[in-house]
């Protein structure tokens, strides 16, 4: 953290709202240098197998708590908050949210990225796209996946009757985490701006990634009435003014969804340029610049940013793994083998091999390259010698290989091999996972030294904002970044074997739930 200082020049902040906690920071808008941060871990609920909800109200509050704290904090610091001429947002995306505009009490809890519940909806909505014309998929560069907005959306509104009513009667509002935030940041029931960006809007499944509009045709698919969508904005441009908390009257200027916030942060701007971000998923994007990439080996075509009202926008090729931090989340609070996360990290030290236990956490399905909802979590290669400390160090396996596949099937879609990867987020400080990501990919693995680059995506958003204009984008202007490179320590031989055997492990993780379709009605 930096030493108090009277004048730093503009300083910009960023909530960062992800699954599992929210966080404020705030940079200095000159240097990219962190001041201060304050984070708040978040509930999950899981109210039945297969469900995953939050309470918006606890969401919003948690923003508050960060903002409040570390205004709190930069005070001690003798820096003073007026400094702060702009706040951007980055989000976990995906997940719904419904609530009353007259209120602004949510309508149900948010359904969460991760959540299972719309298997039977994917299920019933496939049998209606023409085999010969996937327009979902052509649109909107996704695969009908339970991952997606518009599935949650369409199964809330055929089952909450609360939610059913509030749209009949015009009072229902619909957003992605980031329209929820913004319209309560900027004043909820009086006046609150009522938008999301292109990148959040990318990930709805009800937007045209190619005309950058609410798309009539899927709308009227998955039975969503348009009425209920927020405005769509580029992701850097004054969307409205805080109206309480000790940043009143602070623009919030910036808008991205967390991964395209971590590509941002790590100043991607160039066509064939990459990053993998280690969260509660883990997600690998790539730059395409201003052309749409189709994959043909289970990628995601998905909108990388526009950063301005006239500026174009760019595309990104996505590999998105539903479970990195979560299992670590899950062996500390389901299995209880750790007391806090960071206790991994020395457990698979003591290991230091899985000693042939092989995990595959497809706790949600398998995401990206197969789009199996069928899979199920599978531990195996069990033996009486095994140990936490090999379980320990086979979830932090599971981590680097679903990797390498994305890694792989992104070197097949692009045609040149990415020579290093630069990675980011929480998971990142721990060193044994970044040697491990590095001897499994066998290629060098780069971390920035200031691993909050989502946030730092978000800032710089909102600081180039048109009426902001503190933190300039020009390639001559990006701070230069210090980074940690982990080389790669073993032989290619080695790796490949473990990979094949990993592969192995994901096949007989498939096939687990079919036949079950989640319970569709709720009282």
């Amino acid at each position: 953290m930096a030493a108090g200082k009277a004048n730093l020049g503009p300083l910009v902040g960023a909530v960062d709202q992800g699954t599992s906690s929210t966080r404020f920071l705030v940079f200095n808008s000159k240097t990219a240098e962190l001041l201060s941060h304050h984070q708040v871990e978040l509930e999950q609920k899981f109210p039945k197998e297969g469900w995953v909800e939050q309470d918006p109200k606890e969401i919003l509050q948690s923003v508050y708590e960060c903002i409040e704290r570390t205004c709190d904090k930069l005070t001690e610091l003798n820096i003073d908050i007026s400094s702060i001429k702009a706040i951007g947002v980055s989000n976990q995306r995906e997940t719904t949210i419904i609530w009353d505009k007259y209120t602004g009490e949510p309508l149900y809890n948010a359904v969460v990225w991760l959540d299972l519940r719309t298997q039977g909806t994917v299920e019933t909505l496939s049998k209606r796209i023409p085999g010969n014309n996937n327009f979902v998929k052509s649109k909107t560069g996704l695969p009908l996946s339970t991952y997606f907005s518009a599935v949650k959306l369409h199964w809330i509104l055929e089952n909450v009757r609360k939610v059913k009513k509030a749209v009949e009667e015009e009072r229902a509002l619909f957003g992605t985490v980031d329209s929820w935030l913004i319209w309560s940041l900027t004043g909820g029931p009086n006046g609150g701006v009522h938008c999301t960006d292109v990148t959040n809007a990318s990930r709805t499944m009800l937007f045209n990634i190619h005309s950058l509009e609410w798309d009539v045709e899927l709308c009227e698919f998955f039975e969503v009435p348009m009425t209920i969508l927020p405005n769509i904005r580029s992701s850097s441009e004054i969307y409205g003014l805080m109206k309480a908390g000790a940043l009143e009257g602070v623009p919030l200027s910036g808008c991205l969804g967390d991964q395209s916030a971590a590509l941002v942060g790590q100043m991607c701007f160039q066509d064939g340029q990459a990053k993998n971000t280690y969260g509660t998923g883990c997600f690998l994007l790539c730059n395409t610049g201003q052309k749409c990439v189709f994959s043909d080996h289970g990628l995601l075509t998905t909108v990388a940013y526009k950063l301005g009202r006239d500026k174009p926008v760019c595309y990104a090729l996505e590999g998105s793994v539903a479970i990195a931090g979560a299992v670590i989340r899950w062996l500390r609070d389901n299995l209880g083998i750790l007391k806090t996360s960071e206790e991994i990290e020395k457990l698979a030290k003591e290991a230091g091999t899985s000693y042939g236990c092989y995990f595959v956490p497809a706790f949600s399905g398998l995401y990206a390259p197969y789009w199996e909802p069928s899979a199920r979590g599978i531990i195996c290669g069990l033996t009486q010698f095994t140990s936490k400390q090999h379980i320990a160090f086979a979830a932090l396996e599971a981590v680097c290989f679903q990797t390498k596949e994305i890694l792989d099937a992104m070197n097949k879609d692009c045609g040149i091999p990415l020579t290093h990867l630069q990675v980011d987020g929480g998971m990142t400080n721990n060193k044994i996972l970044m040697q491990l990501q590095a001897d499994i990919l066998y290629i060098p693995v780069v971390k920035p030294s200031m691993p909050e680059t989502t946030a730092l995506g978000a800032a710089m958003a909102a600081g180039a904002a048109e009426g902001v204009g503190v933190w300039s984008l020009e390639p001559e202007d990006l701070s230069a970044v210090t980074m940690e490179r982990f080389e790669p320590q073993i032989n290619p031989e080695e790796s490949e074997i473990r990979y094949a055997i990993w592969k192995k492990a994901v096949q007989k993780s498939m096939g687990w739930a079919t036949g079950q379709t989640s319970p569709n009605g709720i009282p």
